[in-house]
């Protein structure tokens, strides 16, 4: 029998037990995310200015209003280098530093601004982070033990004073929905023989048809923005990620889940996983001892659907926020940088913790 065919049926008790024990680090956003209401005024605080010293990627943004985003009042975001001298705080895109497009901000530094590093791509595509050592104040990523901690994706629940208007919410499969006539989707821009996803999808292939899309398969159709509603008609998606580190769990899992089809992970181990999803959200490919094993599983499920059920039953009663890229990051940072004012550390060995 397969291994994952000792996991219980996730039950609603079940799965509101989950969110309230396993994602209590994640509910700080909560009060981030609230949609906008006629009701609420903006507050009054004090601004804190923001520069944004690094674009990520070069990207040429338009800034958010924080208020009207994520409600966290008083925040001034700017990219004019000029305002560095009077910026409470500088934020710094990693990427950017390490391949020589910009130099870090210019020492000395004005009195108490803080300099925060921001990096939401693997250690395996980080480059460089020895050169940064004893520069920074506050650390960004998808790590949960960031000063600030944004993910990539992160669930909520859908009653009760907990709500969060923003989230997508999520409903199990049933009979009045259109019927999945596809099987197994892999999306995938990067490809390398190195990584341990294109093996593993080699000797998945073997086994079972897997529809490629992507820069080394089918073209997306109507373009990158639409692999959700790809998805929509999949059972299943391989959500490999690039390579393997400590909460690296990226948009590939959340746009399956956002979707409804079963993401199928390789990435971090299973118990990091269940620190984001219930255990039935998700079949880790370590669950089996072989791809081949993996295979007859899939195959299984859908042959069986009282059994696929079982993996789609947890949706019930909750939502999906996956933050804006870059907008929220930049208010969250802001926030942060309010309530730590009048503190400042030093981050020290920055390379060694986000290796680790």
């Amino acid at each position: 029998a397969s291994p994952i065919g000792s996991i219980a049926p996730t039950t609603p008790t079940t799965t509101s037990l989950f969110l309230l024990v396993l994602l209590i680090p994640l509910f700080v956003f909560l009060s981030l995310s609230r949609s906008p209401s006629s009701g609420e005024e903006r507050e009054e605080a004090p601004t804190v200015t923001l520069l944004i010293w690094t674009r990520p990627f070069g990207e040429d943004q338009r800034l958010p209003d924080c208020w009207e985003l994520l409600r966290v009042p008083g925040c001034a975001l700017t990219y004019d280098a000029g305002a560095y001298p009077r910026a409470d705080a500088v934020l710094v895109h990693h990427r950017e530093v390490a391949i020589g497009a910009a130099d870090p901000p210019p020492e000395p530094r004005p009195a108490a601004q803080k300099w925060i590093w921001m990096s939401y791509e693997s250690p395996a595509h980080t480059p460089e982070l020895w050169r940064l050592e004893g520069l920074f104040n506050l650390t960004m990523s998808y790590r949960a033990d960031s000063d600030i901690f944004l993910p990539y994706g992160y669930l909520v629940p859908r009653a009760g004073a907990g709500t969060d208007a923003r989230a997508l919410p999520l409903s199990s499969s049933s009979s009045s929905e259109p019927p999945r006539s596809l099987f197994v989707a892999w999306v995938v821009s990067n490809w390398s023989e190195e990584h341990a996803r294109v093996s593993f999808y080699r000797q998945l292939s073997r086994y079972i048809r897997v529809d490629v899309f992507g820069r080394a398969g089918r073209p997306l159709p109507g373009g990158g923005g639409h692999v959700v509603r790809l998805l929509r008609r999949y059972r299943f998606y391989l959500a490999l990620e690039n390579s393997q580190h400590t909460d690296y769990v990226t948009e590939k899992l959340w746009n399956a889940v956002a979707a409804g089809a079963v993401p199928v992970v390789l990435g971090p181990p299973r118990a990091n996983y269940e620190r984001f999803l219930p255990r039935d959200a998700f079949i880790h490919v370590d669950d089996f001892p072989s791809a081949r094993e993996l295979a007859r599983y899939l195959l299984l499920l859908r042959a069986q659907p009282a059994r696929m059920r079982r993996h789609l039953a947890w949706r019930r009663g909750c939502g999906l926020r996956q933050p804006d890229f870059w907008a929220e990051h930049y208010c969250v940072a802001c926030r942060a940088v309010r309530r730590t004012r009048g503190r400042t550390a030093e981050v020290r060995h920055l390379s060694r913790w986000f290796e680790s």
